[in-house]
């Protein structure tokens, strides 16, 4: 937070009067996670942004003395509302074909996951109707998704393949993400995640087609520079922890930075792998023991949840208390923990990262402030971009959102529905009600 400097901040977007100002200092300085001073409120706050960066955050008492709006600067009224970073999803499985509405019923009447898997669900269904359709149908299909994020308040989503698997299919997905990262107002991170599944070409040699991975697809991803994480489904039924060790030393050695599927359905060590190979995130973590949860706490791993996809998970096993004690055991570790939808036409039919800031409360127990958190900060680091993203310090991204709430705390309580009114995205008004302002309007809550 800055005061009243001797010469006024130029800028060329004011939000004035909000409620709350979250600026969300990049690092939380030692605070425990669950201290609302990580969020770094400014009551009765405002924020300035200029050349698509963050110039200036303050109380409202100081704003007239300390900014020098430009003659067509754009001033929101944000009276009731607060403003938050804009939201990050850092584990989304864009772009795919089809949704699997299906499967939904298999699961009510007792399959399990790995078993719509075996018998040619799953993944491998998606890979088939993601083959069918066309490059015009999957950006269609991926933007009005990625419209739908934008609109509740996520202006940075981290984009993986996977469902191609072979070469010239993951590339194809890989270029699609860039394409939609180049042609939308939402920031795309794309990763490499060609060992999703075992295509059904080497079924039964699981081996062999990680030697494809490792000898094809990873090269050529880089060669065209396509993305810029690689990602491996490390669990039983998928890959081993030793198949998942050597693809991402791989990928690692070629320059990427690596994340993992690890522990969703059991206890495989993935926890273990991502802190050994400096991981950036490892994610769904349902099973991670206490020694993985340790390793990954020294090594900066963060450890992200996906509370959307755990409503298609509850069984025996899975149940709101072991999610808990895992998400205790993982706090208590000293684990950062983020928040993403798992945006995919499987286990996580949805878009909305408000619904999974509401539901880590109510599956994860996750308090209101470590919800925000995992939906900015940690989030931004789990996917390369801490300091940038997920914080409204001066210098960073100029992406915010502004919810027609009076605190924080009403977004991890509220259910349903979308709280957003504004959303900016480099300093610039992407969403609006009535569309977006013209120079120099003044847009009134």
């Amino acid at each position: 937070m800055t005061g009243g400097p001797a010469t006024p901040v130029a800028c060329d977007l004011v939000i004035r009067g909000a409620s709350q100002v979250c600026v969300i200092p990049p690092d939380g300085g030692g605070l425990l996670a669950a201290d609302p001073s990580q969020l770094g409120i400014v009551g009765g706050g405002a924020l300035a942004m200029r050349g698509g960066r963050v110039v200036w955050a303050g109380p409202e008492s100081l704003a007239d003395r300390a900014l020098g709006p430009e003659p067509d600067a754009t001033v929101i009224d944000a009276s009731g509302c607060i403003v938050v970073p804009g939201l990050v999803d850092p584990h989304t499985h864009l772009p795919f074909g089809g949704w699997r509405a299906h499967e939904y019923s298999m699961r009510l009447g007792g399959a399990s996951y790995l078993e719509i898997l075996a018998a040619g669900g799953g993944i491998l269904s998606t890979v088939a109707a993601t083959a069918a359709a066309t490059d015009q149908e999957l950006l269609a299909a991926g933007r009005g998704i990625l419209d739908e994020m934008l609109a509740g308040g996520t202006t940075t989503v981290e984009a993986k393949s996977g469902y191609g698997l072979e070469l010239e299919a993951e590339l194809r997905l890989l270029r699609l993400a860039g394409e939609l990262g180049r042609t939308h107002a939402a920031r795309v991170v794309p990763t490499f995640l060609g060992a999703h599944a075992v295509p059904p070409l080497y079924r039964g040699n699981a081996d062999g087609y990680v030697e494809v991975v490792l000898e094809e697809m990873l090269p050529a991803v880089k060669r065209f520079a396509l993305a810029e994480f690689c990602d491996i489904f490390c669990e039983p039924g998928a890959f081993t922890v030793e198949q998942s060790r050597r693809v991402l030393t791989r990928a690692r050695a070629l320059g990427f930075g690596v994340k993992m599927h690890a522990d969703e359905m059991s206890q495989s060590g993935g926890a273990e792998l991502a802190a050994e190979l400096g991981a950036v995130s490892a994610d769904h973590l349902l099973f991670a023991s206490e020694a993985g949860a340790q390793a990954m706490a020294r090594s900066g791993t963060i450890g992200v949840l996906l509370p959307i996809t755990v409503l298609s998970l509850l069984g025996d096993e899975v149940d709101a208390g072991h999610c808990r004690r895992q998400a205790r055991m993982l706090r208590a570790q000293g684990v950062k923990l983020a928040l993403g939808t798992d945006c995919n036409p499987g286990t996580a039919p949805s878009a909305s990262i408000q619904l999974a800031i509401a539901l880590a409360g109510r599956i994860f127990g996750l308090p209101p402030v470590e919800a925000m958190l995992g939906a900015t900060r940690h989030a931004a680091q789990a996917v390369g971009l801490g300091g940038q993203v997920g914080t409204l310090v001066p210098g960073a991204r100029a992406d915010a959102a502004i919810f027609g709430v009076p605190s924080y705390e009403d977004i991890a309580y509220r259910l349903g529905g979308n709280l957003v009114r504004w959303v900016i995205k480099d300093g610039r008004v992407v969403h609006c009600p009535g569309g977006p302002p013209a120079a120099g309007e003044r847009l009134v809550s």
